[in-house]
């Protein structure tokens, strides 16, 4: 097993603060493009993308990716929850808002915390961060709150999306972190997960009736581009790399940043209602990263 930190030092916290500005704006993307490029086919062409260059890192940093090392069944589990993520994130962005779905979805700090101290007692976190992660859910409550009594159940339905979304990512973790996967390197613990993405999302895009194309203009072919280098590949890499040298507690409950990002990115670029509800819920959120992360 390799020895892991304690702490989040400041290359984490850098890589952390990096990933989450993205995954904001990432929601921002997929949103702005979805109407063009259908979500599912959207996902198909990104992870298929993904893959591409993850295989091509490996092949020139010589990792290997298919030696034998009994990591397949929880590789392939962990996939199958990681496309359930991102089939729950692809139809919720048509139902709700970019900043609203990302509150939702990063209740996942809330399932690792729960699960994972049962089977790595070092990650076990003290009173005063399970006070920050309580401040954290208030918040995101508050947040949730705002779709009982809508008018239309659509934002209700895009809010349960992100919501088994934000579920499934923690579930994603506690796999990689409690089987084999604990002991293989960060490129192929995220190729289980895109390629089986990259394998299933055709297929869920066929049967929701979706139409295929590659004549999209210029700035649907710049979103999914970034959400494949930088998203599907460098970001996640390095998360991965992440879960393998940090307390994976620890950066779970960073990534509540991630909202106040997309908070932004929304009200600046898609003009969405910076209503007091998401304030709210940011704002305990925010708080909540403090108290989690602060040292002993």
């Amino acid at each position: 097993m390799i020895a892991r930190k304690d702490h989040l030092d400041t290359l984490a916290v850098s890589l952390l603060i990096a990933c989450c500005a993205f995954w904001g704006l990432q929601q921002i993307l997929i949103k702005t493009t979805v109407a063009e490029v259908p979500p599912l086919w959207q996902a198909s062409i990104r992870m298929s993308g993904a893959v591409v260059l993850l295989w091509a890192w490996c092949m020139a940093r010589g990792v290997k990716l298919f030696e034998r090392d009994g990591t397949l069944w929880s590789g392939l589990l962990a996939g199958a929850l990681f496309a359930a993520e991102f089939t729950c994130i692809y139809i919720g962005l048509q139902h709700t808002s970019a900043s609203r779905l990302t509150v939702f979805l990063y209740t996942s700090p809330f399932v690792v915390a729960l699960l994972l101290p049962r089977f790595v007692p070092a990650e076990r976190l003290r009173g005063v961060q399970w006070v920050g992660l309580a401040i954290a859910f208030a918040g995101v409550v508050v947040a949730f709150s705002e779709s009982f009594g809508h008018s239309s159940s659509s934002m209700l339905h895009g809010d349960a999306l992100a919501l088994l979304a934000g579920v499934l990512w923690g579930l994603t973790t506690l796999a990689i972190r409690t089987t084999k996967l604990a002991t293989a390197s960060a490129e192929k613990t995220l190729f289980y997960q895109i390629a089986v993405t990259a394998a299933v999302s055709p297929f869920l895009s066929l049967m929701l009736g979706e139409s295929w194309s590659f004549s999209y203009s210029g700035y649907a072919w710049l979103s999914v581009g970034l959400q494949t280098v930088i998203g599907a590949f460098a970001s996640y890499l390095a998360w991965m790399w992440m879960l393998r040298h940090y307390p994976a507690t620890r950066i779970s409950s960073f990534t509540f940043l991630t909202p106040l990002f997309a908070l932004v990115f929304g009200v600046a670029l898609l003009k969405e209602p910076l209503t007091l509800q998401l304030v709210l819920a940011l704002g305990g959120v925010g708080l909540g990263i403090l108290l989690v992360n602060r040292r002993a």
